[in-house]
């Protein structure tokens, strides 16, 4: 008899549990630089490591949608030299993998309040979304400038201004026109929340469209990240018995 291998296995759990969106706190790539005495810069340059893994592993397992935190709105409150540094490279990370990912059929996406970014930044993350929208591989959106009570607040505004033009009704104002309004529009909700770096808390992430995902966190940090920790959360996940409220 053949053995299963990993893939397999994950494979098999992702189609039985209908498993279509990941979702995930990437937690500890400043700890992980401390514990090694090397610059945080470096320990970032890592994170981008492992992302690269958990997607090309996303792929492999048949995992759909794949949403990743990586610059929240809180952020901006960190030492200049490092919020530049984390604008710098997201700028190159995209740049330089562009190529490679678009070749691999990855659609990018990005979620958050863009407008904050430089011009720059911004056409490099346009581009990126322009050259990418019609790929049919794992959809990979990166939040960047994101809170998600500054999405919710944006999406309140939109749909007050169209009920003060006549353009929506209030009775019409239901959950699934709110989700319509958020930056993941277009996207299902996550089934599986993933948060590296041992902390409890969901960080002002996707609290809308959390609602009724499951929930896995890991003390490891997340450049230690790989195809092999995706496969154990997954498995995780395979384990629980996903009620919502019933």
């Amino acid at each position: 008899m053949a053995v299963e291998t990993l893939d397999e296995k994950i494979i098999g759990y992702v189609k039985d549990t209908k498993l279509q969106h990941i979702a995930v706190i990437m937690d500890g790539n400043r700890r992980w630089a401390k514990e090694r005495n090397f610059p945080s810069a470096f320990g970032h340059k890592k994170g981008v490591d492992a992302l690269k893994k958990t997607m090309r592993a996303c792929d492999d397992f048949g995992v759909k949608y794949l949403t990743v935190y990586a610059f929240s709105t809180e952020n901006w409150n960190r030492k200049q030299e490092e919020v530049d540094f984390l604008m710098d490279l997201l700028g190159q990370t995209i740049k330089n993998e562009l190529k490679e990912m678009h070749e691999n059929g990855v659609v990018i996406n990005f979620i958050g309040d863009l407008t904050k970014l430089s011009k720059k930044l911004q056409e490099i993350l346009a581009h990126a979304v322009e050259v990418t929208k019609d790929n049919t591989g794992v959809h990979l959106q990166i939040a960047f400038n994101y809170g998600s009570r500054d999405e919710i607040v944006h999406a309140v505004k939109e749909i007050a201004q169209k009920v003060q033009n006549g353009e929506e009704k209030l009775e019409n104002i239901t959950e699934d026109l709110i989700s319509n309004h958020l930056y993941t529009k277009n996207i299902p909700d996550p089934d599986l929340l993933i948060r590296t770096g041992g902390e409890m808390r969901v960080s002002n992430y996707l609290l809308w469209q959390i609602a009724y995902s499951e929930f896995v966190v890991t003390k490891m940090l997340w450049p230690d990240f790989d195809k092999n920790a995706l496969a154990n959360a997954i498995e995780e996940f395979h384990s629980r018995q996903r009620r919502y409220g019933k």
